[in-house]
């Protein structure tokens, strides 16, 4: 039983090691950005993180609303 969890204990230790390689050894090293706003591959295709989507649909609609103002007052 306790060579099980002794194994798992290594086994877990190595994959945490492995993963923080980059951030262990490399001088000033750290974790790469997770969010879709700092990946260049989904920049390039046009896909937005969904906060950036919120902002645009709300700017769209205020202009939206600003124009029918607008055509209100001039009609």
């Amino acid at each position: 039983m306790t060579e099980i969890i002794i194994s798992s204990l290594l086994i877990v230790a190595l994959a945490v090691l492995l993963l923080a390689v980059k951030v262990i050894f490399k001088k000033n090293g750290q974790f790469e950005s997770m969010h879709i706003h700092d990946s260049k591959p989904m920049r390039d295709r046009g896909i937005h993180c969904v906060i950036e989507q919120d902002r645009e649909q709300r700017q769209r609609r205020m202009a939206v609303e600003e124009k029918s103002k607008r055509n209100k007052k001039l009609q």
